[in-house]
């Protein structure tokens, strides 16, 4: 039987906002209408704007990242009505294929200005920063991190079901008390709460879009009930996700398309952020939920990972010991920050500053493991860099230093005032 091509159940249009393209949206909701049907056993494919919705541009400097609306993110293509889904049932995605799109094949990275967005070292790097990269098959390269070049783990930041209105009732709920309790303890946002702001509720109108203006989730953070923003690398061509349906379609969403990204995604918008098409194909699993004990998403990665030796990997370990030697009691999160650190102080032997090393932890493939968290009072992080990403010698016996090779620099706001460096101690 002959095949005909795949069907697109979503285009984008890349000369656009993204604002302005109502076969997508950018918070959650049971309401949003779907905006397409997807047969169960049908392949598809689904083409996704980059997250900010063509807000970045292809430039050398990064006045758009500083300036960025993250009232607006994410944009996500969908949702899809998935044919005879029902709450309780399990919807399964076979991830086919990830690609960027022919007509942009470049994607960027960006650090996040302390006063819009941040990240992960924000205390440390408060200044927007950019790298352009170009897509070369599987493999990218940047103009702003030279001497690096590593092959794309091409994947979705974003895959989820709809929550019904029980479960997006019990989100804002838990994510307010958060907000009311803990915030004066941590100095900064603990919850992106309901937006009415740059709401885009798809194909929505009237009563319906207000609601979903008032109540809809961020899609900032993933969430147990239902995946969404979860920003596994591994979650990659070949995979086979599993996820909760809470509504009658299931009403699948997906976006924020990953060229390249390192664990932990550590500068925010740390992935090579790209637009670009997913293509794939679902199946149902009736009363899923029970039959798996499904109470968050799991899946089976795919078999074409990054080919880089486990012998391969530099690897730097963090402690939950923090910068200015304040113990804290198992704290995979500073010990994570600490091994970031140790990767920054020494990569800066070989001539790049702090910046271009924060992006390029962000974007490259690193393998982040937590190695302990048996030995109190220190939990234990590893961070391994792939050493044969770069046309020189990093390992510790290299005879290369600083002044060697023209290591260029990223892409700073026109009015960039900090320092190239940090020190940590």
């Amino acid at each position: 039987m002959a095949i005909g091509p795949i069907r697109y159940a979503t285009k984008v249009d890349l000369t656009i906002p993204g604002g302005e393209q109502k076969q997508l949206h950018n918070r959650w909701h049971p309401d949003i209408p779907s905006s397409a049907k997807i047969a169960p056993g049908e392949t598809v494919k689904i083409e996704c704007l980059e997250w900010t919705g063509n807000q970045i541009k292809n430039t050398d400097n990064a006045d758009d990242i500083r300036n960025v609306d993250l009232t607006k993110i994410h944009y996500l293509s969908g949702p899809f009505e998935i044919e005879g889904a029902e709450p309780g049932d399990c919807l399964v995605v076979e991830i086919k294929d990830v690609q960027p799109l022919e007509r942009q094949p470049w994607g960027y990275c960006g650090v996040f200005n302390k006063e819009n967005g941040g990240g992960f070292l924000e205390r440390f790097y408060p200044e927007a920063a950019k790298a352009i990269f170009d897509f070369e098959g599987i493999h990218c390269t940047s103009r702003h991190l030279p001497h690096v070049r590593f092959t794309g783990l091409i994947h979705p930041g974003i895959m989820g079901t709809a929550p019904s209105q029980e479960i997006l009732d019990e989100w804002n709920r838990r994510e307010t008390e958060l907000v009311v309790n803990e915030s004066h303890l941590h100095g900064t946002t603990v919850a992106q709460l309901p937006e009415p702001r740059n709401v885009l509720p798809g194909s929505a109108t009237g009563d319906i879009a207000a609601k979903i203006a008032k109540e809809g989730a961020r899609t900032i953070p993933g969430r147990p009930e239902h995946g969404g923003n979860c920003d596994i690398k591994n979650l990659s061509r070949g995979s086979k996700a599993f996820f909760p349906v809470h509504v009658k379609g299931a009403k699948l969403s997906v976006g924020d398309l990953h060229f390249s990204q390192g664990d932990g995604e550590i500068s925010f918008c740390g992935a090579v952020e790209m637009p670009g098409v997913i293509t794939i194909k679902t199946s149902i699993i009736k009363d899923g939920v029970s039959k798996l004990s499904l109470k968050s998403p799991m899946f089976i990665a795919g078999d074409v990972p990054n080919q880089y030796g486990p012998s391969r990997y530099l690897t730097f370990e963090g402690f939950s010991v923090d910068e200015v030697g304040k113990q804290h009691f198992l704290c995979t999160t500073t010990a994570y920050r600490q091994a970031c650190i140790r990767a920054i102080e020494y990569l800066r032997r070989f001539g790049y500053n702090d910046y271009q090393i924060y992006l390029l932890l962000s974007t490259a493939p690193i393998e982040g493991h937590v190695a302990g968290v048996v030995d109190i009072p220190n939990a234990c992080t590893t961070i391994g860099l792939p050493m044969d990403i770069f046309d020189f010698d990093i390992s510790p016996t290299s005879k290369f230093a600083k002044g060697d090779l023209d290591m260029g620099n990223c892409a700073f706001v026109t009015d960039y005032k900090h320092k190239l460096t940090y020190d940590f101690k």
